[in-house]
């Protein structure tokens, strides 16, 4: 059975090709793929090659873990049924080429237990269930705190302010430098930061993954504040004591998504209480891979891009 992937060769040099896949095992599926994500965050540091060290990480490789498609065939006992649309999260089914993610392909053989099912009308929205796992595992894990400032208003930073609403918090503020990035609020006010004089948040949460904003950032808390750091640092994070002892400042970082939080997300999709439209903004065919992905990690009007995959099963 063969597939076609998209294949980070090495840093900045991208290329469809097509490949064996491994073979099914007893517990596996096999899915056609209809769309697969672009991560702005983790898939833009493997592109440049700035990726810190990582396990499993080494060139070439199939990224991607934002994947929906339909089960082509099933396995005993996984309760899933032919045409079935599932997410999935990544894949590892390429033989000698890593997968890391490995879910930027036509099709996919996956372990049944790995994939999400989802109700149909979900459709290419689906992409985004990784996205709003790790927004919600940032803001409604254990022992986090509902944000009432959040930094960045990219893809995570809606997610996160949608799902604060969502869970029944008050409207967040949300700070975003870009005037290109301030629309596209639901509910919730998008402001340049500099015009924001208030110094009493109880919870921040950054989803920029910009340098050098702790200092900032603890400067608007009030006491006993939280900072949580949501986004990726490829580099060196550091603050300054003395503020952060006055206001006995606590500083979380949030890993990246547990299955409970793809279970809670899906959950609170099907009630309608978080919307996903209007966050996907780009499409591309696999074949224009190359300039979709640096669309994806260089154009500020691109919030999510996503190939079409529907047609190269």
């Amino acid at each position: 059975m063969q597939t076609v992937a998209v294949v980070l060769e090495k840093p900045e040099h991208l290329a469809l090709r097509a490949m064996d896949l491994t073979e099914v095992g007893t517990n596996d599926i096999v899915v056609d793929v209809e769309w697969s994500g672009i991560s702005s965050g983790t898939e833009r540091l493997l592109w440049t090659g700035r990726m810190p060290p990582f396990p499993g990480l080494a060139y070439p490789l199939v990224p991607g873990y934002e994947t929906v498609g339909r089960v082509k065939q099933t396995s005993r006992g996984s309760g899933l049924h032919e045409g079935d649309r599932v997410f999935v999260p990544g894949a590892n089914c390429f033989g000698e080429v890593r997968g890391l993610f490995g879910g930027a392909a036509s099709r996919l053989v996956v372990p049944a237990a790995r994939v999400v099912p989802i109700e149909q009308h979900i459709g290419e929205n689906g992409v985004l269930i990784a996205l709003a796992a790790t927004a919600y595992h940032a803001i409604a894990g254990e022992g986090a705190r509902l944000p009432e400032l959040v930094v960045g208003h990219g893809i995570v930073g809606r997610l996160i302010a949608r799902i604060t609403l969502a869970l029944g918090g008050e409207a967040p503020t949300v700070w975003e430098t870009n005037p290109l990035r301030r629309s596209g609020n639901i509910g919730y006010d998008v402001i340049d930061p500099t015009i924001d004089e208030r110094r009493n948040y109880s919870a921040i949460c950054d989803a920029s993954g910009a340098q050098g904003l702790l200092d900032l950032l603890i400067s608007r808390l009030g006491k006993r504040g939280e900072v949580t750091l949501a986004g990726f640092y490829e580099e060196p994070l550091s603050f300054t004591f003395p503020p952060a002892f006055m206001r006995e400042a606590r500083i979380r970082i949030a890993a990246e998504w547990a299955r409970s939080d793809i279970d809670a997300v899906t959950d609170l999709i099907s009630s309608g209480k978080l919307n996903l439209d209007g966050l996907i903004t780009h499409f591309a065919a696999p074949e224009s891979a190359p300039d979709a992905y640096r669309t994806a990690f260089t154009d500020p009007h691109c919030l999510k891009m996503v190939l079409d995959w529907r047609h190269h099963s």
